[in-house]
């Protein structure tokens, strides 16, 4: 019986030595992500690229190259591609390296860091047409946020919502829904954080990890770069970060709101969003066996609670959860309960 690793090892090879016909390579694991696909670096002689690796019966590409193409054009930095495999799901492209944000991010580096990231997110929101792409609509909205009953409370926890409970999560799902779609829509990358963030030699940030880009809130991205899974900042200077940014956003003319409009809008997007990546980050664990995202639980946490607790309508919901996580270490796997 054939080994479908092996066998689809051997098309990546494949489709590299097609490109190099007259050159040794070597291929070695770039990365992953949390999807299905994976990352190869190629070294031809001492020069590089990467290979996305995109099993198209798990991932479509398409998405990746029209996304990339469309920050390209807005003079953004994505990886530049060299050649594509439609039918078998493989690109070649340039090696933006190893350098994300994450490890290089500090009290010294951050305003720099992230003011590229920020010019970056406005050219995104001022030049980036996000025609025919899905909209961030209800259905998608709350089917993210029901990750948070189903994986963190009743696979993760072992906490199952009686009707009361439910009742209290689907007034906290609609408000967050409302707040969503009362923003202005705009393109979203949907994944802008320290992890999808790369020190380039030109054009810093590089950006990857963009294919899932919809047409959506104006700040979900800047609630995902500021309010991030990966790293913390106090809130005095994420506050500033934030408003200086609703400050450009209106002298840009995108948005006429105010201080307070643009703040709620921000809190409960970035809410929204560590809502359903409570639940998601253990979907990954169980139905994915990636362990290593538990370990970002903590940090997400926090940030629904902080919000949550801030306002009066969502203070049951802040409840709720704080009663159904308890004292339990959220880092660490719960083992499913066997049949009497």
């Amino acid at each position: 019986m054939t080994d479908p690793q092996s066998s689809r090892r051997s098309e990546l090879q494949a489709f590299v030595a097609a490109h190099f016909p007259q050159d040794g390579f070597t291929l070695a694991p770039a990365s992953a992500d949390a999807s299905f696909r994976s990352y190869w670096r190629v070294d031809i002689g001492g020069e590089t690229r990467v290979v996305m690796d995109a099993p198209p019966d798990k991932e479509d590409i398409a998405p990746w190259l029209d996304i990339g193409a469309r920050l390209h054009d807005a003079g953004l930095h994505t990886p530049q591609v060299f050649a594509v495999d439609h039918a078998r799901g493989f690109i070649l492209m340039e090696d933006l390296g190893n350098r994300t944000y994450l490890p290089e991010l500090n009290a010294a580096s951050a305003d720099a860091l992230y003011g590229d990231a920020l010019d970056a997110l406005l050219t995104m929101q001022t030049r980036v047409s996000p025609a025919g792409l899905p909209a961030f609509d209800e259905a998608l909205l709350r089917t993210g946020m029901e990750n948070l009953p189903i994986w963190l409370f009743e696979r993760h926890l072992g906490f199952v919502p009686d009707s009361e409970d439910r009742a209290t999560i689907e007034a906290a799902f609609a408000m967050l829904v409302a707040n969503a779609r009362a923003q202005p829509q705009v393109f979203v990358h949907r994944d802008f954080h320290s992890r999808n963030l790369m020190i380039a030699t030109r054009g810093n940030p590089g950006i990857i990890d963009f294919q899932g880009a919809l047409h959506g809130p104006i700040a979900y991205d800047l609630a995902s770069l500021l309010r991030d899974c990966y790293i913390a900042w106090p809130r005095e200077r994420v506050d500033v970060w934030m408003r200086e940014y609703h400050q450009r956003l209106r002298t840009a003319a995108v948005i006429d709101a105010d201080a307070a409009t643009f703040r709620r809008w921000f809190d409960l997007i970035g809410l929204q969003r560590h809502t359903r990546l409570l639940g998601q980050f253990c979907r990954l664990n169980y139905r994915d066996g990636k362990p290593g995202y538990l370990n970002d639980l903590p940090q997400t946490l926090r940030y629904v609670l902080d919000v949550a607790r801030g306002y009066r309508e969502l203070a049951t919901f802040a409840a709720l959860i704080e009663r159904a996580v308890g004292d339990r270490d959220i880092t660490r796997p719960r083992a499913r309960e066997q049949p009497a």
